[in-house]
């Protein structure tokens, strides 16, 4: 199976549509598919929701589809860092999903792994419980939170083999790999391509099966969210 896509254009081709569930990968700039998401706001897909820690800042990572109305709902654990987004939340114009964050990456991982629900202690009397199913085990209350089944993951990756096994680098493995699990179709923005059989198999963090569409991804140009700087000191 030819994965390989010459660009994030072809590689959504006859895959996304309006009012897809999309789970995205990344954690503010670090990890986020920025080709895949800027082919988005250019094929200009509406109603879409995202299931994502965050949307990045505005107008950079899925700010920039806020900014252009095409996200209609957020399922995320923070809003903080873009202006936009909590413009929107804020007016009305934006359904959000607030979900911790252990518990969205862990609804991600229920979906990749065919797990409809599970109880969490997270979020118990609190707004997050609010309308949930409550169980008591052991004479401690628990709440049920549903697994996440996208129609679409776009994800990005570090190195990837040709049949598509996954490397993830340091810290953007973040929510690549639970939000690559939970789609009924992958696509993966990658750096580096190189040849079956190059990787080794006890460094792969995400095996190829759950790959369908791959493109290569460079060059990127490196955003910071936060600049901070100090006086150099003076001998």
């Amino acid at each position: 199976m030819k994965k390989l896509y010459p660009d994030a254009a072809a590689a959504l081709d006859g895959i996304l549509t309006d009012n897809m569930l999309i789970a995205s990968g990344g954690f503010g700039l670090c990890g986020i598919p920025e080709k895949l998401l800027l082919a988005i706001r250019e094929h200009g897909a509406k109603g879409l929701t995202f299931a994502s820690n965050n949307a990045g800042i505005d107008n950079e990572g899925i700010g920039m589809l806020l900014r252009t109305k095409q996200v209609s709902k957020m399922i995320s654990s923070y809003v903080g860092e873009n202006k936009e987004f909590e413009r929107q939340f804020l007016s009305g114009e934006l359904e959000v999903e607030f979900c911790p964050q252990g518990t969205l990456a862990e609804r991600m991982r229920a979906g990749g792994a065919g797990i409809p629900g599970f109880y969490t202690k997270t979020g118990v009397g609190t707004q997050v419980a609010e309308g949930k199913e409550v169980k008591d085990f052991g004479g401690e209350e628990y709440i049920l939170e549903q697994g996440i089944f996208a129609d679409l993951s776009i994800v990005k990756a570090w190195k990837a083999d040709e049949t598509g096994n996954l490397v993830f680098r340091k810290t953007a493995r973040n929510f690549n790999l639970p939000a690559a699990t939970c789609g009924k179709f992958c696509i993966v923005e990658v750096e580096e391509i190189v040849p079956t059989g190059s990787l080794d198999p006890d460094c792969i963090h995400l095996p190829g099966v759950y790959v369908q569409r791959m493109v290569l991804g460079e060059p990127y140009d490196k955003k910071i969210e936060f600049v901070t700087t100090r006086e150099r000191e003076m001998a």
